[in-house]
C-alpha cells in the first residue's frame, strides 16, 4: 500500500451496518440492518441509555425562516417521521371561506378565492382552536375574519400621452397587503401586538381596470396540509446523510486536480506534501454524491463514496407563519401527541 496513512478500515460487518454505498450503478446497502440478533456479535436490543449517549441535535444555520441541522444517532423511519409531520401535520391558519360580495374583475370567483386560500396568514394557530365541522358561523376562539376591498378608478392626474396603466389607473393591481383584518369579539385586545395578515404583502391576486372591484370577507380556519397544502407551514422540509468520502490511496499531480474538479467546490483541496501535489478530502458535507468521479476510469477504483447510515442533514425552510425552530419543536410535540395516542389506545384494548 502507499506511505501515507488512510481512514482506519471498517469492518465489513460494520460497513453494512452504518453506511450506504454509492456504487457506479446504483446504491447498496439501503436498508436498516440493525435489528437485534441479525449479526452474531452485536447486541443491538434498543436501549435507552445508549440511545441518549449517541443522539445528538447540531444546529448548523438557522435564522428567522431556514433552519438547517443535523440529527445524529436515530433510525431513518423516525427522522422521516418528522419530515412528513413537518409537512402536512403541524397546523396553521389558512382561508377557508371567502365571501364574495362584489367581483366585477375578470378572474373568476373561484380561481381568486383559491388564489386567497394559498396566501400564507401570519397568525399564531396555538392560540386558536379547530373549528367544529358542523358550525356554521365561527367564534373569536376558532376563526380569523378578512376584508379585501378595493375598486379602480382611472388616474385624474395621469399624462395626457401616457399609455403605462401604473400611471393611468389607481389601485389596479391587488396585492396581498390589501387584506385587512376585522377583529371578532376581543380579538382586538387579544391580539394587539399581533400583526394579524398575510405574511407577504406583495402577493399579486389580481389586476382591475377602472370601474372594476372586489368586495371580499374571508374566514381563516385552522388546519393541518393533509388536509389541504395551504395549512402546510413550510415551503420545503427535507433530509439528506452525510456524503462520506474515502481516498484509497495518495492521488497527486494531474490526477489530484481532475479528482478535485469532480467534486463539489470545497470538497476537495489540493495540499502540497514536499513539493508534490496531493489530494486531500476538506469537508465532504459540501458534497452533492453526483457520482462523477466514478465516469473516470483511473479515478474510480481510487475513491470509495458512502453516506453514514445515521447521520441526517435536516434543512426546514418555513413560510413565513412561525419560525422554523418552532416548526421543529412543534413537529416533535405531535408525534409525542401521537405516541401517547397509541399507548393509550393499547391500554384501552388490553381492558377490552
Amino acid at each position: 500500500g502507499s506511505s501515507t496513512k488512510m481512514a482506519a478500515p471498517m469492518s465489513n460487518v460494520d460497513e453494512i451496518r452504518d453506511r450506504v454505498i454509492l456504487g457506479e450503478f446504483g446504491v447498496k446497502n439501503v436498508h436498516t440492518t440493525d435489528y437485534p440478533g441479525n449479526y452474531p456479535g452485536y447486541d443491538d436490543t434498543w436501549d435507552l441509555e445508549k440511545f441518549k449517549k449517541n443522539f445528538r441535535i447540531d444546529i448548523v444555520h438557522s435564522d428567522e425562516n431556514m433552519l438547517e441541522f443535523d440529527m445524529i444517532g436515530i433510525d431513518a423511519a423516525i427522522a422521516n417521521a418528522f419530515r412528513r409531520i413537518l409537512l402536512a401535520e403541524v397546523p396553521t391558519m389558512a382561508i377557508e371561506k371567502a365571501f364574495i360580495y362584489n367581483n366585477t374583475s375578470i378572474i373568476q370567483d373561484e380561481i381568486l378565492a383559491h388564489r386567497l386560500g394559498l396566501v400564507p396568514i401570519k397568525a399564531d394557530p396555538r392560540l386558536f382552536e379547530y373549528r367544529n365541522p358542523e358550525d356554521q358561523e365561527g367564534t373569536e376562539i376558532d376563526t380569523i375574519q378578512l376584508q379585501l376591498k378595493v375598486k379602480c378608478t382611472r388616474n385624474p392626474r395621469a399624462p395626457k400621452d401616457s399609455s403605462d396603466p401604473k400611471e393611468l389607473y389607481l389601485n389596479h393591481m391587488v396585492y396581498s397587503g390589501d387584506i385587512k383584518w376585522l377583529p371578532i369579539g376581543n380579538q382586538a385586545d387579544v391580539f394587539a401586538d399581533a400583526k394579524i395578515g398575510p405574511v407577504h404583502g406583495d402577493i399579486l391576486l389580481a389586476q382591475l381596470r377602472p370601474g372594476q372591484e372586489l368586495d371580499i370577507v374571508m374566514h381563516c380556519v385552522k388546519g393541518i396540509g393533509k388536509d389541504h397544502a395551504k395549512f402546510s407551514p413550510v415551503a420545503t422540509a427535507s433530509y439528506r446523510l452525510l456524503p462520506e468520502i474515502t481516498l484509497l490511496q495518495t492521488i497527486e499531480g494531474e490526477q489530484a486536480e481532475r479528482l478535485k474538479r469532480c467534486f463539489s467546490p470545497g470538497v476537495i483541496e489540493i495540499q502540497n506534501v514536499n513539493g508534490r501535489k496531493v489530494a486531500k478530502v476538506v469537508n465532504s458535507r459540501l458534497d452533492t454524491c453526483s457520482r462523477e468521479v466514478l465516469r473516470h476510469d483511473d479515478l474510480k477504483n481510487l475513491v470509495k463514496l458512502g453516506r453514514v447510515r445515521d447521520h441526517f442533514i435536516f434543512s426546514v425552510e418555513s413560510t413565513g407563519i412561525l419560525p422554523a425552530d418552532v416548526l421543529v419543536t412543534e413537529a416533535i410535540n405531535v408525534l409525542i401527541s401521537k405516541c401517547q395516542k397509541f399507548l393509550t389506545e393499547l391500554d384501552a384494548a388490553e381492558m377490552d
